[in-house]
């Protein structure tokens, strides 16, 4: 067959492949990353001009205790939906809320952004916080907990465990995802961007299952920071992030009865001698069968007997008188007639007398100074006389 060729000497054969046509390579940080400043345009009455064509509504119950806040709040609620051309009411008597589109409403989408206003408002979530769902990159996650855990007070302890001391643990949450979360009851309704909530879902659901929310904190501060360096967008983060270990420090309930196994033998056990092996070692096969009868009699006769004894024994012990304590006896000393000196009393009460208790003595010694101006007066005589 004949081949054409070409100037640059490349051959042209009809039954040859096409050259492939190689694409431009597309940097691939550059599609997971999203211009800074970028924002989706708004959704206007120009993108649909002719509105919707059938109405649609839901409706939602709340508990008594949000009746208050509610009537409070609901003229707020009116005019929020009223800038979507919603129409929303509120009946007090059976305790429900619904929302429902118009004949004026042009956005599809902002009659589910009014059913999820209305479920925040029925989970106990304030009004400030939850018209922002009426927001495009605003959304709304509500997690049932209530059936995460059986256990009434472990449900209790996990769920406070979430909140944190005075709601650190719930603010510092709320700072890293950027989310609004309120835990009420069996819920956890959050309120955010779309990535936020992925990772207040899985801190929720993580903390039900007995894991502290403190290292999932921790890994979102450390991501963070690794989001910040442009250099580390396209590597994986594993090596960075901690891996935290479940530790079980409850020891093991040992049982009441331990069983201990026996040593392995490969040997099978003996077989236990059987009924006419027994005979046969004590040789009853061989008695008739009259003797054997006999010698059954009598040995039921024996055991009978042992029986009635023992009853008896007991029927008796009701008859027998119970022991009595010796009495204790009292030894009584012969009172001793002791002859009283009287002479020896009657010098004890001279003595306390004599003693300088205040009291002025019984036979007092005369006093020095008469005896003094005796002598004195003696000498005077005497000398008078000389």
């Amino acid at each position: 067959m004949a081949s054409s060729t070409t100037e640059d000497g490349v051959s042209d054969s009809p039954t040859g492949k096409k050259s492939k046509k190689t694409k431009p390579q597309v940097d691939e940080s550059e599609l997971l990353t999203v211009p800074d400043g970028w924002k989706e345009p708004a959704f206007t009455r120009d993108d649909n001009p002719r509105g919707l064509l059938e109405e649609s509504s839901f409706a939602t119950l709340f508990p008594k205790y949000r009746e208050a806040y509610l009537k409070e709040c609901w003229p707020l609620v009116e005019k929020a939906l009223g800038e979507s051309h919603i129409k929303a009411s509120l009946d007090l008597i059976e305790g429900s809320v619904t929302v429902c589109t118009t004949k004026k409403t042009f956005d599809p989408y902002a009659i589910l952004r009014a059913r999820d206003l209305i479920k925040l408002l029925a989970r106990s979530v304030p009004f400030e916080q939850a018209v922002r769902i009426l927001q495009d990159d605003v959304a709304c996650d509500i997690i049932k907990i209530g059936t995460l855990v059986r256990n009434r007070e472990r449900f209790v302890k996990r769920r406070q465990r979430l909140i944190g001391p005075k709601g650190s643990t719930l603010k510092a949450l709320e700072l890293l995802t950027n989310c609004y979360v309120m835990v009420q009851g069996n819920t956890v309704s959050a309120l955010g961007p779309y990535n936020g909530l992925k990772e207040v879902r899985k801190v929720v659901l993580d903390t039900m299952k007995n894991i502290h929310p403190i290292y999932n904190i921790k890994t979102l501060m450390i991501k963070r920071e690794l989001s910040k360096d442009p250099d580390l967008r396209v590597e994986s983060w594993e090596r960075f992030l901690p891996k935290f270990r479940h530790k079980n420090l409850a020891k093991r309930k040992e049982p009441k009865k331990k069983s201990t196994k026996k040593e392995y033998t490969p040997f099978p056990p003996p077989q236990p001698d059987s009924k006419v092996d027994k005979e046969l070692s004590t040789g009853e096969f061989f008695l008739r069968e009259s003797v054997k009868r006999r010698k059954k009699m009598e040995e039921i006769k024996v055991k009978q007997a042992e029986a009635l004894t023992k009853k008896q024994e007991e029927r008796n012990k009701a008859f027998i008188p119970p022991k009595e304590k010796p009495l204790m006896k009292h030894t009584t000393k012969a009172p001793t007639e002791s002859k009283l000196d009287i002479e020896a009393i009657k010098e004890k009460v001279k003595k306390a007398k004599t003693k300088k208790l205040g009291a002025p003595p019984v036979n007092p010694n005369p006093p020095a100074s008469s005896s003094s101006t005796t002598n004195k007066k003696k000498k005077n005589k005497t000398k008078s006389k000389g």
